[in-house]
């Protein structure tokens, strides 16, 4: 890693930690919570922290963190390895919540403001990208936007080829939706872990 490149991106990173862009849209203060590093072979877009994930400053530290972790095939030490896995998702921070409906979507103006400043520093390096539920899919997969989430996750081979893969988000709250679709945990998520496993393999070999 050059040194020039390095106090960029380090600079970069303060920044998006001390971002206030949408302080007047958020219920509370605004937290950015994301873990970034160059050289991450994957990364894990999300669609925005939950509470839990804003009072503790730790991204997917919830029941949805536990199950994207199964998914993946990893453990919380490999997972929270910012040489491993960078985690950017589509907000930075806590959206709030509408009572009866979960939490609000991540406010639009992030995605665009800090994802492409972010996008050149991880790309070299990026082997694979996963983007978690619909508001992740729009921003990863813009083609795909207006579709379907089970349209867009349905075509996971086409995806994958091109290192992509879209997933439902893994809330609790889609217990339901998951039951009714077997293939993904039956087909989806076996080739995940192997991609996963690949991609962290080749990088320990290097």
């Amino acid at each position: 890693m050059n040194a020039p490149g390095a106090r960029a991106f380090s600079r970069l990173v303060a920044e998006a930690r001390a971002c206030t862009l949408c302080e007047k849209d958020l219920p509370h203060a605004p937290r950015p919570v994301f873990r970034v590093a160059r050289g991450a072979p994957i990364l894990v877009v999300g669609q925005a922290p939950g509470r839990r994930v804003h009072e503790t400053g730790v991204p997917w530290n919830d029941a949805s963190g536990e199950r994207l972790r199964d998914w993946l095939g990893v453990d919380a030490a490999a997972f929270y390895d910012a040489s491993r896995f960078a985690i950017l998702p589509a907000g930075l921070c806590f959206p709030g919540t509408d009572r009866g409906k979960g939490d609000r979507p991540p406010i639009a103006r992030c995605a665009p403001t800090w994802h492409p400043r972010f996008e050149p520093f991880l790309a070299p390096s990026l082997r694979l990208r996963v983007y978690v539920g619909a508001y992740a899919i729009a921003v990863g997969l813009p083609g795909e936007r207006g579709r379907a989430v089970e349209a867009v996750v349905a075509e996971w081979r086409r995806h994958l080829a091109a290192g992509r893969v879209p997933l439902p988000h893994p809330s609790p709250r889609n217990r339901l939706w998951l039951r009714r679709r077997p293939w993904v945990e039956r087909e989806l998520v076996p080739a995940l872990r192997a991609e996963v496993a690949r991609i962290l393999a080749a990088r320990l070999a290097c």
